[in-house]
C-alpha cells in the first residue's frame, strides 16, 4: 500500500525563519504556486494517480481557484491556516486556527474536509492534546506523525510504523504515519521532502519494495521547483535542506509513481481493517 501526500504550500513558506515567518512578509516573495501546481497535475495526469493535498489556508483564500481545481480531481485536507509550528502555538490558538481552514477549505470544495497533517510535523509527544483538538473539529484521519527527530517536531518514541488508532481524551483518530526504515538503530525518512530530493533514486525504489505493506510520502511543489529563488537568510545548512536535488526531483518523481502504484489517503482508509491496528493512547 503505497499512498501519495502533497502539501499544499509556496516555497517560501519555510518554517522556524525570520523572513518567511508571517503573512505580512509572504506578500513580498514571487508566486510560483500556479506553475508548481500544473507541474503536479501534469506529473498525475501522466501517471494516472490519486493523491491526497493538504492545504494551506493562506493558499485557499489567496487562490480558491487552485483549490477548486484539486478538489476536482483529489481529496482535500487541511495543512492549518498559517502554517504555524503546533508546539509555538497555545491550544486555543491552533484549535482556531485549524478550525478557520477547514471552515474556508470546506466553503471553498462543498465538501467535509476530514484528514489533517500539521505543518513540519510538529505535534510531539508532548503536543498530544492536539490530536483531540482535531477529533473535536471533525478531522479523522491524520497525516502528522512523524516517527524519527524532525527539525521542527517529530515524534521518535513513536510505537509504530504502520496505521494506527491513536487514542486522547475519549476521542480516536486514524493514524499514518511517515514511513522509515531502521538502519544502525536509527529511523531513517526517505519518502518525502528533502530527503526523497537527497537519496539517489535507486535506493528509494529498494526501500520502496521493502516497505510494500505500507508507505506514506509527503512532497512539496516547492520541491519539484528547481527555477525557484533562493531565501538568503538561511545558514547553509538550512540551505542545503531546502535546495539540494531540486533539479531531479521531478525526473525522480515521475519514476517512482511509474514503478509502483499509488493511491489517496480515503483510499487506503477503505482498505485497511481498524478493528485490528494497533491502538495507540497519548
Amino acid at each position: 500500500m503505497n499512498i501519495l501526500t502533497f502539501d499544499i504550500e509556496e516555497w517560501f513558506h519555510l518554517l522556524d525563519n525570520d523572513s518567511t515567518r508571517s503573512e505580512e512578509q509572504w506578500k513580498g516573495f514571487e508566486v510560483r504556486i500556479y506553475e508548481n501546481m500544473e507541474r503536479i497535475f501534469r506529473i498525475l495526469e501522466e501517471t494516472d494517480t490519486k493523491a491526497t493535498f493538504f492545504v494551506i489556508g493562506w493558499i485557499a483564500k489567496s487562490y480558491p481557484d487552485i483549490v477548486r481545481q484539486i478538489a476536482a480531481k483529489y481529496q482535500v485536507g487541511s495543512h492549518t491556516m498559517n502554517h504555524q509550528l503546533v508546539w509555538q502555538q497555545s491550544r486555543q490558538v491552533f484549535r482556531e486556527d485549524v478550525s478557520s481552514s477547514i471552515k474556508l477549505l470546506e466553503d471553498i470544495t462543498g465538501r467535509k474536509v476530514d484528514t489533517f497533517r500539521a505543518p513540519g510535523f510538529s505535534i510531539r509527544e508532548s503536543e498530544g492534546w492536539a490530536f483531540e483538538t482535531l477529533a473535536e473539529l471533525g478531522i479523522t484521519m491524520d497525516c502528522s506523525v512523524f516517527p524519527a527527530h524532525h527539525a521542527h517536531g517529530g515524534m521518535p518514541t513513536y510505537p509504530g510504523k504502520e496505521p494506527a488508532i491513536i487514542q486522547c481524551g475519549g476521542y480516536e483518530i486514524k493514524e499514518f504515519p511517515v514511513t522509515f526504515k531502521t538502519l544502525g538503530g536509527k529511523h531513517v525518512i526517505f519518502s518525502g521532502g528533502g530527503y526523497f530530493r537527497l537519496f539517489p533514486y535507486p535506493l528509494i525504489k529498494r526501500w520502496t519494495e521493502e516497505s510494500s505493506d505500507y508507505l506514506l510520502s509527503y512532497i512539496h511543489p516547492r520541491d519539484l521547483d528547481p527555477g525557484q529563488p533562493m531565501i538568503k537568510e538561511l545558514s547553509l545548512p538550512r540551505r542545503f535542506k531546502s535546495y539540494v536535488g531540486l533539479r531531479g526531483a521531478e525526473r525522480k518523481l515521475c519514476q517512482w509513481l511509474t514503478d509502483f502504484k499509488f493511491m489517496d489517503i480515503g483510499t487506503a482508509s477503505d482498505l485497511i481493517d481498524w478493528e485490528n491496528v494497533q491502538k495507540i493512547t497519548l
